[in-house]
């Protein structure tokens, strides 16, 4: 028997610490548009889910991927670049680049130590949010940070609080009996007694990860919506099984934005699919993605009403982001109530927020807004401007959306079958070109 104190059993260990931390390596020299970032590592579930995650946190654009973690291994190459569309310049940001991607098996997000938890679930309607926020500020709860997302005439929130007296976390169970008991019943109005949920703990957790955790147990993804959408487009999902190497092959055909591939990978974990091999390319602001997936042990998806649940969840992760409306930007001093004062604004001028950020730096509030009319049409730019003159036109800007950075040079175009339908041959002949050349599988034919 091998003595555990030995030093053989110590470089052993070494040795298995070497093998599963992840190999990073970035380099500016190759493409000339985008920053290349290679992740080697040992395969485990989530484990790409953590790799994007970093790369969303940082707000870097993602141009193209190509991903395969067949066998024991995972092996990722990335093409990224800032909000501006350039390659990585900031010797600060590759740094901590590099640290993150070398610690994804440790999950690392924001911290929001000493902040108390609330995750709110229920019907939208108008002036939601400034019930929600009237009733924290009249208890006493500053709000530091926040997410709201709406989808198909539901809501799902995640707030960051701390008590306005003591700058302390809430943990007092009488208080937290009362701001659930509270806001649950301004959640259920007079209609949704049974999905209205509240929670509160102090718990941590990826802020809008657990947004679509929320979200897809609220079955968003079953409703239809109640508000019309802007000038959208629903994004085109097909789902097929490659049965000579049992695979389901998910392709995506979607408007390109920020965070586009972590939404989809998100979804595809938390439903318990394996990514194995995956590309994903953009050519000017359209993105194509496609996936060849597993269950985590290791089978297709099985079923037609399997396959019709995977287009349903997918199209609902992507269209939980899309920002509808006029985006209103708010910096200005906080104080307590503000949120409420704010919220009831936009209420008692007819504006239903469809998205907001918040956000809280020392003394200062930095928050977004993205607003509509009641009925989901685009907002009266009188209205806006009057809500502006109530708020403070200095306080509340109107911010355009950014444009996503294009560059046909380095992005490869894509076919598009019939009906809109993204063809699979396309993206499937790149995949299997890129696994070829690897060598992770014998023939790209």
């Amino acid at each position: 028997m091998m003595d555990l104190s030995s030093p053989v059993m110590d470089e052993y260990e070494k040795l298995v610490s070497r093998m599963n931390t992840p190999r990073v390596v970035i380099d500016n020299a190759v493409c000339p548009t985008s920053t290349i970032v290679k992740v080697d590592s040992a395969r485990k579930h989530g484990i790409l889910l953590e790799a994007v995650q970093v790369l969303t946190d940082l707000n870097l654009s993602i141009n193209k991927a190509y991903i395969c973690s067949d066998g024991r291994y995972f092996m990722d190459v990335f093409h990224v670049s800032d909000h501006a569309g350039n390659k990585l310049a900031d010797e600060k940001v590759i740094t901590y680049l590099e640290q993150s991607m070398g610690t994804i098996h440790h999950g690392r997000s924001k911290s929001f130590e000493g902040l108390t938890a609330l995750e709110l679930t229920g019907t939208d309607r108008v002036g939601l949010l400034s019930e929600v926020f009237a009733v924290l500020a009249d208890l006493q709860c500053s709000v530091v940070d926040s997410k709201v997302w709406t989808h198909n005439g539901r809501i799902a929130s995640l707030m960051y609080l701390r008590d306005f007296n003591s700058g302390s976390p809430i943990e007092d169970p009488q208080k937290i009996n009362i701001i659930e008991a509270r806001l649950r019943n301004v959640l259920k109005g007079d209609n949704d007694i049974r999905s209205a949920k509240t929670s509160v703990s102090l718990a941590l957790t990826h802020t809008e990860r657990r947004l679509h955790q929320m979200m897809f147990a609220d079955r968003d993804y079953e409703r239809e919506p109640i508000l019309k959408r802007l000038s959208y487009e629903s994004p085109v999902v097909t789902v097929q099984n490659l049965a000579a190497r049992s695979y389901s092959v998910v392709n995506v055909q979607c408007k390109d934005r920020m965070k586009l591939l972590f939404d989809i990978v998100c979804t595809l974990t938390d439903m318990e699919y394996v990514v194995f091999h995956a590309t994903i390319s953009t050519d000017n602001d359209e993105a194509f993605l496609e996936f060849y997936i597993r269950h985590t042990d290791g089978t297709p998806i099985s079923s037609e009403p399997e396959k019709h649940r995977v287009i349903l969840c997918i199209q609902a992760a992507i269209e939980r982001r899309t920002s509808e409306g006029v985006r209103l930007e708010l910096c200005t001093t906080d104080r307590q109530g503000l949120l409420a004062d704010v919220t009831r604004t936009f209420r008692e001028n007819g504006l239903n927020v469809t998205r907001a950020e918040i956000s809280t730096q020392g003394e200062t509030a930095y928050n977004t807004f993205y607003v509509t009319d009641g009925v989901g049409n685009p907002a009266n730019p009188k209205i806006i401007e009057d809500v502006r003159q109530r708020i403070g036109l200095s306080n509340l800007r109107v911010k355009e959306l950014p444009a996503m950075p294009q560059d046909n040079s380095e992005r490869d175009v894509q076919a598009v079958g019939l009906g809109g339908a993204m063809s699979l041959f396309s993206i499937g002949s790149i995949v299997k070109r890129n696994l070829y050349s690897r060598g992770w599988i014998r023939s790209c034919s």
